[in-house]
């Protein structure tokens, strides 16, 4: 073992030692096998890390158990013409530090989460105003007619102006920078829960806030979370209970959790499709051995690399059946899904050979794959099962697998050729996809935010603005799947399955799994 890699396990170490030390009937502690990259809830739109703020920070806009949008800091909403919203405000709400919560600290946020260095804009771009009516009331004026955007709203959390202010965090932390500032490691939220230490990739400690204006179902008082980043270590602290929550289990340790003593397997469907992008902008890739063009911006590549995964073998041996292989963006219980149209081009190994020679590249090429380690469900081996695929019709991958930490940063500046992602729907919408996703990118408007390839077609941006504001739901779903088959054609990106989700959980708790991966506190509970 290495220097760093001895460091790391006894970080890991230290860190559960410390957590059992302090641990009583009602600490939960959990282990994940990344880390939240920042408590600035406007600072990376991932979903470990929105659920993790989520307990600190509140939303306008929430959901309920079986995932159907839920008040929170907005008490209701209506629309009071076609392009307007307004939200009446939750009264005698206090933020962590004691000031109240008023429409100010809405305008300030939603500013906030559309300015430089957020990573929010997707589900801001669409705003044309914010007005505050009162103390209690603001407006929502959209671009255009916009009927899900209390949906929307559900994942752009509200911070206090005053405390942003104070602390010189009055713009997001920018990942791509990595610019930090005291919303990096302190917070100030509404939330069931306080966060009271922070040791970015140790331990982060949230406690029970006993001024919550709602209801916490849970017993928790104190939350410990860990980052272990190694699988084996994972499990076997489950196991072992030292840790009474861990995520992801994986795939072949499932029988394993199942069959101890201390603990089971929670599994169920999750609602991210992990895919492949490509860059299809640049006029030669940044990272590949074809120079003076990009083959990407060849369909018949394109194709050649799809036909050339086997995503059931991926399916039956890296994920042991716990994926689902899909041909679109977006996946069952997402609106505008249709299993008539989520159909895969065939596995073609041959096929993908031909193509790649009429393309001009009959010897192949060669070209690097960035790759989490950290994030999916078997993410990096998934990767190495990609770049196999590939050498059969002769592309050579160079994969290079990473920490989230300095992954994300770096697709997300663009500075990558070739790409692995997974998306939730926030709104459980197909039109949350295909703005984020698909679009054309805009960094002003934040349009394609996540266009990561610069993935482009104006006729799939022309029929993406209509669904926005189609409130018939026929129409719109005829919309949907005109925008998708615009998409399936051009092979824009790689579309590959959706995960399951696989959570480690000790007999002595119980919890609510939600298919968006979320782990809300206020519903976790622990027997003694």
């Amino acid at each position: 073992m290495n220097f760093k890699k001895k460091v790391a396990a006894a970080a890991v170490l230290s860190a559960l030692a410390a957590t059992s030390l302090i641990a009583n009937a009602q600490t939960i502690r959990i282990a994940n096998q990344g880390d939240a990259l920042s408590m600035d809830p406007h600072s990376l739109n991932e979903s470990l890390q929105l659920s993790t703020t989520a307990n600190v920070y509140e939303t306008l806009t929430g959901r309920n158990k079986d995932l159907s949008l839920a008040p929170l800091l907005a008490t209701s909403w209506k629309q009071v013409s076609p392009a307007v919203w307004r939200f009446e405000l939750r009264k005698g709400v206090k933020f962590h530090d004691g000031t109240p919560f008023t429409a100010d600290d809405v305008l300030f946020s939603l500013a906030r989460a559309a300015g430089d260095g957020s990573d929010m804009k997707s589900n801001t771009n669409d705003i044309k105003e914010v007005r505050k009516v009162d103390d209690f009331t603001v407006d929502i004026e959209t671009k255009a007619p916009f009927p899900v955007l209390p949906d929307v709203l559900s994942t752009v959390m509200i911070m206090s102006k005053k405390w942003c202010i104070e602390n010189k965090a009055e713009k997001p932390v920018d990942r791509r920078k990595g610019i930090e500032n005291t919303a990096s490691f302190k917070a100030n939220g509404t939330g069931p829960y306080r966060l009271r230490e922070r040791q970015p990739n140790v331990r982060t400690v949230f406690v029970r806030n006993p001024a919550y204006w709602g209801k916490i179902e849970g017993n928790a008082q104190e939350v410990i979370f860990t980052p272990i980043a190694n699988p084996a270590t994972r499990v076997a602290a489950l196991v072992s209970g030292e840790v009474d929550v861990m995520e992801p289990i994986p795939v072949q340790d499932i029988p394993r959790v199942n069959a101890s003593p201390n603990a089971r397997a929670v599994v169920g469907p999750e609602l991210r499709t992990i895919f492949l992008g490509m860059d299809q902008k640049r006029d030669e890739l940044l990272y590949s051995s074809v120079k003076g063009k990009n083959p990407f911006k060849d369909k018949r590549v394109r194709q050649a690399f799809y036909q050339a995964i086997d995503i059931n073998g991926i399916q039956r041996t890296v994920m042991r059946g716990a994926a689902r292989p899909t041909g679109l963006m977006v996946g069952p219980g997402i609106n505008g899904w249709t299993e008539a149209q989520d159909k895969r081009l065939p596995f073609d190994p041959d096929g993908a050979k031909k193509l790649l020679a009429d393309a001009g590249y009959p010897n192949g090429f060669e070209v690097t794959m960035n790759c989490p380690n950290d994030r999916y469900v078997n993410d990096a081996q998934v990767c190495q099962a990609v770049a196999a695929n590939l050498a059969r019709v002769g592309v050579k991958i160079n994969l290079a697998a990473e920490t989230k930490g300095t992954y994300f940063p770096k697709i997300l500046r663009r500075d990558t050729s070739f790409y692995m992602l997974g998306w939730t729907p926030s709104t459980y919408d197909s039109h949350n996809a295909m703005n984020a996703l698909m679009r054309c990118p805009d960094d002003k408007t934040g349009d394609g935010q996540f266009n990561l390839g610069a993935y482009c077609n104006p006729k799939f941006d022309e029929l993406t603005v209509k669904v926005q504001s189609e409130t018939d739901k026929p129409k719109r779903d005829a919309m949907i799947k005109e925008a998708f088959q615009v998409h399936s054609d051009d092979i824009g990106h790689l579309p590959l399955y959706q995960q399951s989700l696989a959570w480690g959980v000790s007999k002595k708790v119980t919890l609510v799994q939600m298919a968006d991966n979320y782990m809300p506190f206020k519903w976790m509970s622990i027997k003694p």
